[in-house]
Parts: C-alpha cells; structure tokens; sequence
C-alpha cells in the first residue's frame, strides 16, 4: 500500500504541473474556463456535505450561479456583478417561496445556497481578477506560493515538532508549531519568488502580503473544516488522492486571492 505522504506527493506534483501550465501559457479565457471547471467541482462537493441525498432545486440554483458568476466576473463589471449577486439572492428567496411545503418548511435551505453561491463561486473567481491584472500570472503565482509552500512548510514542522494544538475542535491535526512553519513557509517562498518576479514592488508590500495571506488561508483552511466537522466529514471527498477533495486543497487558497487581489488594487495601486 502507497504511504499517504507518497501519495499526497504525487497528486500534489501533478496537480501543480498541470496548474502552472495552465497559469502560465493559457489565454485569460482559458484559465476562466477551467477555474468555473472547479468551482463546479467545489459546489459539487458543497452540496455533497451541506445537503446530502435530495434537495435537487437547491443544488441547481447553486450550479447555475458557479457558472454565471465567473462569467460576469471574465466579461462584465463590478457593478454588473453587485446587480449578479443581488439577483441570485431575490432569486433563490423566491424559488422558496415558491416551493414551500410543510413538510420541507426550512429557511435555513436559503441561507445555505446563497452560503454556498458566496463561498465557492464568488471568492474563487478572484482568481479571475488577479489573472487580469497586469502582470496577473505573477500575481496568481504569489497566491499558489502562500498557500503551497506555506502548507508543505507547516505540514512538516507540525508533524515533527508540533505538541500544541491550534484548534482541537475543529482542525485536530493542526498545532500551533505548524502555523509558525507556515508562515514563515510562505513569508520565505514569497520573498525569493518576488526578487525575481517582482523587483519593481516594496519587500514591505511582499512581507504584509505573504504574512497576512498565509494567516487567512490558514483561516480558510479552518472554516471549510468546520463545515465538514459540522456534519461529521473528513474529507470533502475523496476525489484527490492523499490530499481528499478539491475543496480541501482550495479552502486557503480562495481566501487568499481576495486578499491579494484588493491589497493589491487598494494598496499598492
């Protein structure tokens, strides 16, 4: 039987093969395109833990808006998309209504499409806006280095050094030893990468990026393992070899780009 290690290593390889690829050589288009394509396996995985078995209408309502949402985000404008987002929540209010009955009379159905639609669609498609950017590659690139080498670095001084638990409840595996290798995982991996890429931006923006970015996906990595605690999983599935599912590797990572995207607009300018 193949060690979990080896084979979180080797998905993790090709899996990063296949995104640099992808990131580096494909049209902003194309990297839309396969970003809605996992989005759409997000939700799936969304749906699978939140909603189980049934509850077809809802899952629906969530697919059609990760397809409409990377859409307006590639082609449309931020108010184009404020006016998106408001019309998929009247939307799946009324849909409700529209389908109540007493035996299935839960308001909470809505708060966990319009959850699930603002979790996984919107904050992953940032990933859009940073690849539009200029220097968007970069950009993106910066993001998958705060998260990737910050994960390898805390994975492994967690495992060897780790005796104090970051959040027993919701994240057992994690230790406080871990998260400081992490940062300082991705705080390193980010000051290299940004001596070549990025000679034109302050070591200080990189620093606050990287140090603030690790943290939140740390963050991100913690609430989408409180919604699987929440309803008994481990794994959002076990689509990934050695790493679960595609909302496990995504959970830092689509907090992350938010983040970096409006330092970036905001900030640095």
């Amino acid at each position: 039987m193949i060690n979990s290690y080896v084979k979180r290593w080797l998905t993790g390889i090709l899996l990063a093969a296949v995104m640099l690829v992808v990131i580096i050589f494909a049209s902003a288009e194309i990297l839309a395109a396969i970003i809605t394509i996992f989005i759409i396996g997000g939700v799936w995985e969304y749906n699978r833990i939140v909603f189980g078995k049934g509850f077809l209408k809802e899952k629906i309502e969530i697919n059609i808006f990760a397809i409409v949402i990377p859409a307006v985000v590639l082609f449309g404008t931020s108010q184009l998309l404020v006016s998106v987002l408001t019309f998929c929540i009247l939307c799946v209010f009324i849909l409700f209504l529209w389908s109540v009955k007493e035996s299935t009379f839960d308001v909470l159905l809505v708060a966990k499409v319009i959850f699930g639609i603002m979790y996984i669609p919107l904050l992953t498609s940032h990933f859009i806006l940073l690849r539009l950017l200029e220097n968007g590659v970069y950009w993106i690139l910066l993001v998958l280095i705060i998260a990737i080498v910050g994960d390898i670095a805390g994975l492994y001084i967690g495992k060897y050094f780790g005796k104090n638990k970051l959040s027993m409840l919701v994240s057992p595996g994690k230790t406080i030893e871990g998260t400081i290798g992490l940062v300082f995982g991705s705080v390193s991996g980010c000051l290299i990468f940004s001596y070549f890429f990025f000679p034109e931006v302050s070591r200080v923006h990189i620093l606050i990026i990287s140090f603030v970015g690790s943290i939140i996906g740390q963050l991100g990595d913690l609430c989408e393992s409180a919604i699987k605690r929440n309803y008994g999983l481990k794994d959002a599935s076990s689509l990934l070899p050695g790493h679960g599912g595609l909302l496990d590797r995504m959970d830092s990572l689509i907090f992350i780009a938010p983040f970096v995207y409006y330092y970036r607009i905001f900030v640095i300018g």
